[in-house]
C-alpha cells in the first residue's frame, strides 16, 4: 500500500485546514493555489494565497516545500537524514513611507513568531504606474523543518498568520 509522504500529510493538513476558513468560517478568500513537482530537481511545492474577507489590502501565502534531499532521506529512512518540509509564508501589501513601515513591519512579524523566523521585505513599484508607493513582498522563512509532529500546531499557526494579516493592514 502506498504510504503518503510527509510532504503529503502536510499538504492535506494545511489545505483542508485553510479551505475551511474559507468556505465554512468566512475569515478568508482564497485568490490562488498551486501544487507543483518540479521535474527539473525533483522537488515538490504547494503554495496557498489569500486576504482577510473584508480586508483585502494585504494577501498571505503559505508556501510548503520538499526537496529531492527530504523526499529521499524519508523514502529511503537514511540513518541521520532529516526529512520534512521548509514553511514560508509570503505577504504582500503596498506602503507610502518605507523608512517607517518596513521597520515596523519587521517588529511585528518578529512579536509573533519571535526568534523563529527570517523576515526579509523585498520593495517595487512599476516605473510610469498609477500606484503611489511601494508593493513590499515580505518572506517569513521558518528556521526549522516541519513534519507530521507540527500536524497539530497547524490551526494556531493558521490563526497567526490570520493575527499577521491584522496586523499588516494596520500598519
Amino acid at each position: 500500500m502506498y504510504d503518503p509522504t510527509v510532504f503529503e500529510n502536510l499538504k492535506v493538513a494545511f489545505e483542508n485546514r485553510v479551505y475551511d476558513f474559507d468556505t465554512i468560517e468566512r475569515e478568508i478568500r482564497i485568490m490562488n493555489r498551486a501544487d507543483q513537482m518540479d521535474f527539473a530537481i525533483l522537488a515538490r511545492r504547494f503554495a496557498v494565497q489569500f486576504t482577510l474577507f473584508h480586508l483585502e489590502d494585504v494577501s498571505a501565502e503559505i508556501i510548503l516545500k520538499a526537496s529531492l534531499q527530504d523526499l529521499a532521506d524519508e523514502i529511503m529512512e537514511t540513518p541521520g537524514g532529516n526529512p520534512g518540509c521548509t514553511l514560508t509564508v509570503r505577504f504582500q501589501k503596498r506602503i507610502q513611507h518605507e523608512k517607517e513601515q518596513c521597520p515596523l513591519i519587521e517588529e511585528s512579524l518578529r512579536d509573533i513568531w519571535e526568534n523563529e523566523v527570517l523576515v526579509v521585505q523585498t520593495l517595487s513599484f512599476m516605473y510610469g504606474g498609477d500606484e503611489p508607493g511601494y508593493l513590499n513582498n515580505i518572506e517569513v522563512k521558518f528556521r526549522t523543518k516541519i513534519n507530521e509532529e507540527n500536524m497539530r500546531e497547524i490551526p494556531d499557526f493558521l490563526h497567526s498568520v490570520l493575527d499577521a494579516l491584522r496586523v499588516l493592514h494596520a500598519i
